[in-house]
């Protein structure tokens, strides 16, 4: 098996379950913009994608109406939505033995990069990772290729032999593939097997345990 010696995670899935804060932060932005709500199974679509992507194809949405909604989105996140947020049982203890092994860990994530960081500070879990990388808000970089290779730049990684992803949605697994690394897909978050499988994840992990199996094997 191959020697995984730099990780990437991402967050939303990955290793928090941040369900509950971005769909009250939907919420609010479509009740701002006098928006229909989306049922339940539409709204867990939002989690993952770069938002502008989302508001786009599921909604309809003009490049004005994208970021007036983002907008408003973030008003209630920054507020209260990022606290609305639980670390996923068994992260902290999973990252504490990677850093113990000498593993390199990174985050790359689709949600702006302030957030990202104060999320992980909230759950004192920041010192794991060397680098934590978010889209910026002005939309720059909010595609997870780009982040991930923002990632990748600032941690001043070269070398991608021995680098993975772990994601929990296709975009993770598309994103990594533009920048030339394989991706795991993890089952605790918001996409299914099929769609791990279908975009090339190349093994996927039903838990925390499963994946460290992967990674330390």
């Amino acid at each position: 098996m191959t020697n995984y010696q730099t990780i990437i995670f991402d967050l939303d899935g990955t290793l928090t379950d941040s369900q509950t804060g971005i769909i009250n932060s939907l919420a609010y932005a479509f009740k701002q913009m006098g928006l229909p709500m989306p049922v339940q199974s539409q709204l867990k679509k939002f989690i993952g994608p770069p938002l502008s992507q989302s508001f786009q194809d599921f909604c309809g949405l003009n490049d004005i109406e994208t970021q007036k909604t983002i907008s408003y989105y973030r008003q209630y996140f920054a507020d209260k939505g990022w606290k609305e947020n639980q670390l996923l049982p068994g992260a902290r203890e999973l990252l504490a033995k990677l850093k113990q092994a000498g593993k390199t860990l990174l985050v790359a994530s689709s949600k702006p990069e302030v957030f990202v960081k104060q999320i992980l500070d909230h759950f004192e879990i920041d010192s794991y990772f060397t680098v934590i990388a978010g889209a910026s808000l002005d939309d720059s970089r909010s595609q997870k290729s780009a982040v991930i290779a923002h990632a990748l730049k600032t941690a001043k990684i070269e070398e991608l032999k021995g680098c993975v992803m772990v994601g929990d949605r296709k975009h993770d697994v598309e994103g990594a593939k533009v920048q030339g690394l394989p991706t795991i897909g993890l089952l605790l978050g918001f996409g299914s097997r099929q769609e791990l499988e279908e975009s090339g994840a190349i093994a996927i992990a039903e838990n925390f345990q499963d994946l460290e199996k992967i990674l330390l094997n």
